[in-house]
């Protein structure tokens, strides 16, 4: 990029809207994982395939924002969190339904948050990062100055950002490694980590 080049201020504010925004969904879905994980390991509660599969869908969503941070705006960036979401959305609404009748050997997996397990939550926040999605691309439009105004514009936010990607690599690692003691290269059950027992 031409560092001689100096954005005109809507381009900037826009390109600010733009950046903010992607942190701020980065942040809460890192969080939300983060909490997951920190019920799987002081709570002792071992996640469903399910929700394996919602842990997934998020770290989709945090990929796709990831790679707009890092290698510049793109829709097919914005896209790739978007299929994560509706992703997302069907496994947790699948688990909800199977769930929402508790039967023997069938019901909810994990404590209640705020009174909702985990997948309904899933559910919530899939709908949330639509509808964020949405309403973000209402108000950027085409944003054809993206491209142009790059995240090193904002030295502040461009640091966060690093932090905050280096977190999700952190958690995709830790998840991954997790999922393997607990799954080995088998099905997956919540009764205790194949790989240790």
């Amino acid at each position: 990029m031409d560092t001689a080049f100096a954005p005109e201020p809507r381009a900037r504010a826009v390109a600010l809207f733009n950046y903010t925004f992607l942190l701020l969904v980065l942040a809460v879905v890192a969080g939300i994982l983060v909490a997951a994980m920190a019920m799987q390991y002081l709570k002792g509660e071992l996640p469903c395939p399910l929700c394996l599969l919602q842990r997934v869908a998020m770290l989709g969503v945090c990929f796709g924002i990831v790679l707009s941070l890092r290698g510049g705006f793109s829709y097919r960036y914005t896209g790739i969190s978007l299929v994560s979401a509706v992703f997302l959305l069907i496994v947790a609404a699948r688990q909800t339904l199977l769930d929402i009748y508790p039967r023997p050997g069938h019901a909810y997996i994990g404590s209640a948050v705020l009174g909702m397990h985990m997948p309904v939550w899933s559910v919530i926040v899939a709908l949330a990062l639509l509808l964020a999605y949405a309403v973000e691309m209402a108000v950027l439009g085409r944003a054809a100055s993206l491209d142009r105004v790059g995240i090193e514009r904002f030295p502040r936010l461009q640091r966060i950002a690093g932090g905050l990607c280096a977190v999700v690599v952190a958690i995709a690692v830790i998840n991954l490694v997790s999922a393997f003691v607990q799954c080995g290269l088998g099905e997956c059950h919540t009764f205790s980590y194949k790989l240790l027992s």
